[in-house]
């Protein structure tokens, strides 16, 4: 079992390494959007939007619902908004270090 875990959680992280991806669950926190409005917000291309969401969806991190010719995007599980604050907790403690790092030097 642990190395089923493994392999999920590598293709998990997989999933969420592209900035594009990351920015798209940072809008669908708050709340479904459809991929005309993603893209909007992105200002990229609906067949890039479309791409990521694709891969997104692929591994069950979003879901779409058919609202007649358009798709509603949302989160499956909103414990994901967890981890990226948790992502961003673990970026601002860097920058927190090497401000610190960085007034040591200039003593």
């Amino acid at each position: 079992m642990p190395h089923e875990l493994q392999i999920f959680k590598a293709e998990f992280f997989k999933a969420l390494s592209n900035p594009l991806r990351i920015r798209i669950l940072e809008l669908l926190r708050d709340g479904d959007k459809y991929v005309h409005e993603l893209q909007e917000h992105m200002n990229v291309d609906s067949s890039v939007v479309s791409q990521q969401l694709s891969i997104l969806r692929n591994k069950d991190i979003v879901y779409g619902s058919k609202d007649g010719a358009k798709v509603m995007y949302t989160v499956v599980d909103p414990i994901i908004f967890d981890m990226l604050d948790l992502a961003k907790q673990l970026f601002n403690n860097r920058l927190k270090n090497t401000i610190q790092l960085l007034e040591k030097i200039d003593e």
